[in-house]
């Protein structure tokens, strides 16, 4: 089965979605991303056993391979890559959905935004944030309403 870059930041969206629609995590995890360790690298497992998460694959292709990540205090979306172009092919597509990014080598973590500096921590890489659609819509900030809102980006 070919999967299209498109189907994959679609799917990407809708973990997304949920993610963020989720609320964080009650821990304090603010002090996690004051000292930033060297950007990891390694396989989607390796990444996943860095931050103590067991990861359901949802997506295990040649050019990326994505899993959602959950613990008792966070869920977030991981995904590798094959190569430079096709991480920041993704990425450019997947932030006009808005979110937060954890950027790494080859690699993206995905999740609300205190998630994703306490994976700073862990991981190192840098953070991106994505472009929010909120202003776009009717600005209810429902899920519904906000998947409406992306119906017309397959183009």
């Amino acid at each position: 089965m070919r999967l299209t870059r498109e189907k994959l930041v679609a799917g990407a969206a809708v973990a997304l979605l949920a993610l963020t629609g989720c609320g964080g995590s009650s821990g304090s995890d603010d002090g996690a991303a004051k000292a930033v360790p060297a950007t990891a690298t390694g396989s989607l497992e390796d990444l996943a056993a860095e931050v103590k998460c067991k990861p359901d694959i949802q997506t295990d292709a040649d050019e990326i391979r994505q899993a959602v990540c959950k613990s008792t205090s966070r869920k977030f979306i991981l995904a590798t890559f094959a190569t430079d172009r096709g991480q920041r092919e993704w990425l450019n597509e997947a932030k006009d959905y808005g979110g937060f990014y954890l950027v790494g080598a080859k690699w993206v973590a995905v999740g609300d935004q205190k998630v994703v500096k306490t994976l700073r921590g862990q991981l190192g890489g840098t953070m991106e944030e994505g472009t929010s659609h909120a202003s776009h819509g009717s600005g209810t900030g429902s899920d519904a309403s906000h998947e409406g809102t992306h119906s017309g980006h397959s183009g």
